[in-house]
């Protein structure tokens, strides 16, 4: 099972908006928004709350993707996100998420038996490139026990 279907299959809220897993790698991680009325703001594109869930999502994928190896014994939470609306968006928008740090790097805090936090950075974007929106989500890995 992909990290997008196990997103799709374990997060209702991807479901609710169905959410497009379109690439995830511990190295990037692309998901896509449909236009859909039902999620619209009141300008006709998708509401604030839709983007920051895909933002979120793409955060999600890309930490699953990059420590999905580590969740015998750390569960990874996201602890505060930042998102700023640059521009209008209208139709399906796109969010790539990167991370801050190494993962290798992480995992060696973790390793020391340290909580490790560890930003995660996501471009939203238009079908026409435009960045409509930034969001920052910062995860932890919490170890079991």
């Amino acid at each position: 099972m992909s990290v997008g279907d196990m997103l799709a299959a374990t997060v209702p809220m991807a479901r609710t908006l169905s959410l497009q897993f379109l690439e995830t790698t511990a190295e990037r991680a692309v998901v896509a928004l449909p236009d859909q009325g039902e999620y619209h703001n009141h300008v006709g594109g998708p509401h604030a709350g839709a983007m920051f869930t895909l933002g979120e999502s793409a955060s999600g994928a890309i930490v699953l993707a990059a420590f999905g190896d580590q969740l015998a014994r750390a569960v990874p939470l996201a602890v505060r996100a930042e998102i700023a609306y640059k521009k209008l968006a209208m139709g399906p928008v796109t969010a790539t998420a990167t991370l801050g740090r190494p993962a290798a790097e992480v995992v060696a805090e973790l390793d020391e038996g340290r909580r490790p936090e560890f930003p995660v950075s996501v471009a939203i974007r238009r079908e026409d490139g435009a960045v409509t929106g930034e969001m920052t989500v910062v995860w932890t890995l919490r170890p079991n026990g």
